[in-house]
């Protein structure tokens, strides 16, 4: 989907490059976050996928074509963006922000106005908010239309810079759910700038840290966790915390799989992390949980199992 191919940027007047000779792949479908500290070049690298800024050297492909040889309209077309804050122009409302595009793109009326509809509901926003104006909805709702816009003309790449940053903790972690929820259901490719750790092994696929330009370490959240490249990212990420270990790991990972109905246990989703599963058992002094997959239990979880990511972690099905 998208291949950086040595890519550096220095800006004019500024004596080190923003980034390093970077090289790496997102595959489709994939949500890779970009992690590191500020001025490490996150934003940066996030612009140059759609042409804000210009490499000074290297090469970026977009389903294997250069994107220097795609139209600059065509390409940003094909990518929704969405930032801080959402964004969204004041004096319009927001039926009227989420349609932009597809207004760009000569969309028929009915047809804009039944994906204004669609992405409201999508979105988990009252249809009636179509007709309001930004500075009446509240900062997450905002970022919902923000998501929504960012949508419309359904492309094929989020670009997504801090989209979260300037949120409460509660609405924050709402808005982090309904991604996922959205990226099991689209499987969109997306890259995500971020400087929260947590975020960023809850949502990620594949993380990719950078420090002062260069691309220091690429890999799933458990591959950083657990094979760090260096004291950096040790220290970035905090690899020596049990309970982030936990919190990328499914449930489904470790299990006993069994289709067994066991009464009075607690249930709990193939999908949950094993952080949430640690949680409810301390809460519940239950010896096991019953893992479920909809209405079907698929297998038995206990502490045993969760003891044994560090007892024996080739067994793990990750």
């Amino acid at each position: 989907m998208l291949h950086f191919e040595q890519v550096s940027l220095q800006f004019p007047g500024v004596p080190e490059p923003t980034l390093r000779n970077c090289t790496f792949e997102v595959k489709a479908g994939e949500l890779v976050v970009l992690l590191g500290p500020s001025g490490c070049g996150k934003t940066t690298l996030l612009k140059l996928v759609n042409r804000l800024y210009e490499p000074t050297s290297g090469q970026i492909f977009f389903n294997g074509k250069n994107i220097h040889t795609i139209s600059l309209t065509t390409l940003r077309r094909q990518m929704g963006y969405v930032i801080q804050q959402a964004g969204l122009f004041p004096h319009m409302t927001i039926a009227q922000n989420i349609a932009v595009v597809p207004k760009l793109l000569g969309w028929p009326k009915t047809e804009i106005a039944a994906r204004v509809e669609e992405l409201l509901e999508l979105v988990q926003l009252p249809l009636e908010f179509g007709r309001r104006y930004p500075s009446q909805l509240s900062g997450g709702q905002q970022q919902r239309v923000g998501l929504a816009r960012a949508l419309a003309a359904k492309p094929e790449v989020l670009l997504m810079d801090e989209p979260f940053g300037a949120l409460d903790a509660i609405t924050r972690k709402s808005l982090q759910a309904e991604l996922q929820q959205l990226q099991q259901q689209f499987q969109k490719t997306i890259l995500f700038v971020s400087h929260d750790i947590e975020e960023a092994l809850r949502l990620a696929d594949r993380i990719l840290i950078l420090n002062q330009g260069h691309l220091v370490q690429y890999g799933t959240p458990w591959q950083i966790l657990t094979q760090p490249s260096s004291t950096f990212v040790e220290k970035l990420v905090g690899t020596q915390d049990a309970l982030k270990q936990l919190s990328v790991l499914t449930v489904q990972s470790v299990m006993e799989s069994t289709a067994c109905v066991v009464e009075h246990l607690p249930k709990i989703g193939s999908h949950s992390s094993l952080r949430q599963a640690l949680s409810i058992l301390l809460k519940s002094k239950q010896p096991q949980l019953q893992v479920m997959e909809g209405e079907a239990v698929i297998g038995i979880l206990d502490l045993n199992h969760i003891q044994s990511v560090w007892q024996d972690p080739e067994r793990l099905r990750i």
